[in-house]
């Protein structure tokens, strides 16, 4: 399905972290006729919202199902750890999954990153999301890794987050069905691939081609139809002792190109004898 099937609206579906509100933005400013509606969604329901056609595109944390969903990736967050404010690891910049080998370390069941082995010891219960993890991280329970917006989501003054080195990190992307790859989702690919207004905003390279291909048409015809007429070419010079010009001047004076050469001069009369 393309352009001519689009909604009259473009709903944009988001998952925990992320903030599209610079995108949005851009947006309003450049189809102010077109509104667009934020859909807020958790990260494992994201892509079952895009399937249904609940959302026309979304930003979702990879990885997701390439099998029927289209997705660029845009950025890649780093990875943090969530401690209290009084822990040993806020005296430091950085750590390691090594400096939590003592911690117990959360794992919440939405948690985003793809784990080989979770560092540190494992709590007794998962929590059931983020915000139960945090609050337990409060309560001096453990400690919880995340990406970093969503340890900013989710900030209390009580807590604060170190980056973890060698942590997994989040990428995260923009995705869409791929059968309804529409013109407002090549419009929206367009903003947040920072292209601009004055661009083609998306559209396929097929419509792109089209597009500078009837431009350049119509220059070509434009310059056709100010070019003057020459009347066939580039002027003749005119054959020799043909008329007009300098050589029939010089003809007029005397001593011309047609007459014999070394002609009778004049003279006396003679004197009869």
């Amino acid at each position: 399905m393309t352009g001519s099937e689009a909604s009259p609206s473009f709903r944009l579906a988001y998952v925990p972290g992320v903030t599209p509100s610079k995108w949005v933005r851009i947006w309003n400013e450049r189809l102010p006729g077109v509104p667009l509606a934020l859909v807020p969604v958790s990260a494992d329901e994201v892509c079952d919202v895009l399937r249904r056609g609940d959302a026309d595109a979304g930003f979702v944390r990879l990885p997701v199902d390439a099998a029927d969903l289209s997705a660029i990736p845009l950025y890649t967050e780093t990875t943090v750890v969530v401690v209290p404010k009084d822990h040993i690891v806020a005296a430091v910049e950085q750590v390691s999954g090594e400096d939590l080998a003592d911690e117990i370390v959360l794992h919440p069941l939405d948690d985003p990153l793809e784990w080989e082995r979770l560092p540190g010891r494992p709590a007794l219960e998962r929590p059931a999301g983020t915000a139960d993890a945090v609050d337990l991280v409060a309560a001096g329970i453990g400690v919880v890794i995340v990406p970093q917006s969503i340890a900013r989501l989710h900030h209390r003054k009580d807590l604060t987050f170190r980056t973890v080195t060698d942590a997994p990190e989040s990428r995260v992307a923009l995705a869409w069905p791929e059968e309804r790859t529409t013109d407002r989702v090549e419009d929206f690919i367009g903003i947040v691939r920072g292209r601009t207004v004055n661009s083609t905003r998306g559209r396929s390279q097929t419509q792109q081609s089209a597009e500078e291909k009837d431009r350049g048409a119509a220059k070509s015809g434009k310059s056709a139809a100010r070019k003057p007429d020459t009347g066939g070419g580039a002027r003749r010079k005119p054959a020799p002792g043909k008329g007009g010009g300098r050589a029939t001047a010089k003809n007029s004076r005397g001593g011309g190109t047609g007459g014999p050469k070394g002609g009778a001069k004049r003279g006396k009369p003679r004197r009869g004898s």
